[in-house]
């Protein structure tokens, strides 16, 4: 092979020539411009993180300080199916960024035949009947990336894999944000059923007493039917919340990886107000949030994509190489006699195929176009996000405020109501109304409870959770 190597110097200094003047055909890729505003309209009145407290961690759960839902979110990363799915094709992009480093190194290939065959005799190759022919060849060839192609689809790859990463960031952080979602909800109809226990165990009295005070000929047969209806209709708002926790019990059975009918959640009533959460600015959000990682990276990939296209332009630059051993005589196939080899480059360039490379090309910069506008409708989407959510926790706030007032109003109006009955002075109809108005409020109370803590997990989520872009490999 030495001798070889001796005997083409020139055909060596070719290739090199090739090599050293190799470059990438096709766009590099600069990240588009979108526009962010310098704050969040909605961050007026925004809550102040303590200090220290800059960013979300990883673990954004954790500031609700709730123990169950710590342990519940920690499930979530390992047995959720939808994570699983993400990390599967995480997985695979890895593989299709070895599969197209590959094309950087020759291929070897090696094999033997032996055949026994005889010429036709009107074509004049018929020379003395059948004969046969043993072949034991090695070969190897070997593609130069003089116009980038090869280093184009790596690119794409590695861009791919990226996005790939993302991915997986935001299947988890969608899992964990509709996680910490359900469970706010199934505690806050905790908080209700509680309330709606005390409400019964208080009206079951006032049926009690009503009946005491029938029975003396002092209340009428009319204040006990409505004592009685009242009972009954909380009752049924009480059976009425049972459906719904469960469903939502359910939920989050399968977003832990557990079937429904084998996990369940003790009640555990939601009293507890929104945490503080660290504040941040627009443009953070295109580093904070995985998905806009995912579509900027699906960008580059795109990008390189149309260099891929264009190197289809250009010839293809090959060097082959053959060595073996061939012999009519198996007696003589592996003697050094039967040596053979070749050695030399191979140009190939497409003349015609009918528009195909021009048609792929479109193809690529179409492709490059949406994923552009995929990536800035995906930011805008990701600042509207963080404004809803905002806007939720601020007005929700206020309504909060305004209804524990209505809920306060609503109690004396029934600890007077009821001074007002006793006396004789109003008919027990005006204590249900004051009471069902009581019960009302009250709910819409720890509804609104529940909205907020659903809004806060909503805002870290639109934050982008704890994710770092880092954990990317950009």
């Amino acid at each position: 092979m030495f001798t070889v190597i001796t005997r083409h110097k020139s055909l060596l200094i070719v290739v090199a020539s090739f090599l050293l003047g190799a470059c990438s055909v096709g766009p590099d890729y600069i990240k588009p411009t979108v526009e962010t505003p310098a704050a969040f309209k909605e961050g007026d009145g925004w809550k102040t993180a303590q200090p220290g407290d800059t960013h979300l961690t990883a673990k954004w759960w954790e500031l609700f300080g709730d123990p169950d839902l710590n342990r519940l979110e920690e499930q979530v990363a390992i047995s959720n199916q939808n994570v699983a799915l993400a990390a599967a094709r995480y997985r695979q992009a890895r593989a299709i960024v070895e599969g197209a480093k590959s094309a950087y190194y020759p291929s070897l290939t090696a094999g033997a035949s032996a055949t026994r065959s005889s010429g036709s005799t009107n074509a004049g190759r018929n020379q003395g009947g059948a004969q046969s022919d043993f072949l034991l060849p090695v070969n190897l060839s070997w593609e130069f990336d003089v116009w980038g192609r090869i280093a184009r689809s790596v690119e794409a790859s590695k861009a791919g894999l990226q996005a790939s990463a993302a991915d997986l960031a935001a299947a988890q952080l969608s899992a964990q944000a509709e996680l910490a979602s359900d469970y706010m909800q199934l505690r806050s109809l905790d908080a209700q059923k509680q309330y709606l226990d005390e409400t019964i165990t208080y009206y079951r009295k006032a049926v009690e007493l009503t009946q005491n005070r029938y029975a003396a000929g002092v209340a009428a047969k009319v204040d006990l039917l409505q004592a009685d209806t009242q009972l009954k209709s909380t009752q049924a708002q009480m059976i009425d919340l049972g459906a719904l926790r469960a469903q939502l019990e359910h939920a989050v059975a399968v977003l832990i990886g557990k079937p429904a009918g084998v996990f369940s959640l003790p009640p555990l009533p939601l009293t507890e107000l929104p945490p503080s959460i660290p504040p941040a600015l627009p443009s953070e959000l295109l580093e904070r949030r995985p998905d806009i990682a995912s579509a900027e990276r699906s960008m580059a990939a795109a990008n390189a994509q149309i260099g891929v296209a264009r190197a289809a332009y250009y010839p293809t630059v090959k060097l082959g190489t053959s060595v073996g051993l061939e012999a009519s005589d198996i007696a003589k196939w592996l003697s050094w006699p039967s040596r053979f080899w070749s050695v030399g480059p191979t140009v190939s360039q497409t003349l015609f195929d009918g528009g195909l490379r021009h048609s792929q090309n479109d193809q690529a910069r179409a492709q490059y176009d949406a994923s552009v506008a995929s990536y800035r409708q995906t930011v805008l989407d990701a600042f509207r996000d963080v404004e809803d959510n905002l806007a939720a926790l601020r007005i929700l706030a206020e309504e909060a405020r305004v209804e524990d007032e209505a809920v306060d109003a609503a109690r004396q109006t029934v600890q007077i109501t009821l001074n007002q009955y006793q006396s004789g002075v109003v008919g027990y109809l005006n204590v249900v109304s004051a009471q069902t108005a009581e019960l009302a409020n009250k709910r819409t109370a720890i509804g609104i409870l529940g909205r907020r803590m659903t809004a806060a997990v909503l805002l870290m989520k639109a934050l982008g959770g704890g994710w770092d872009q880092a954990a990317m490999g950009k």
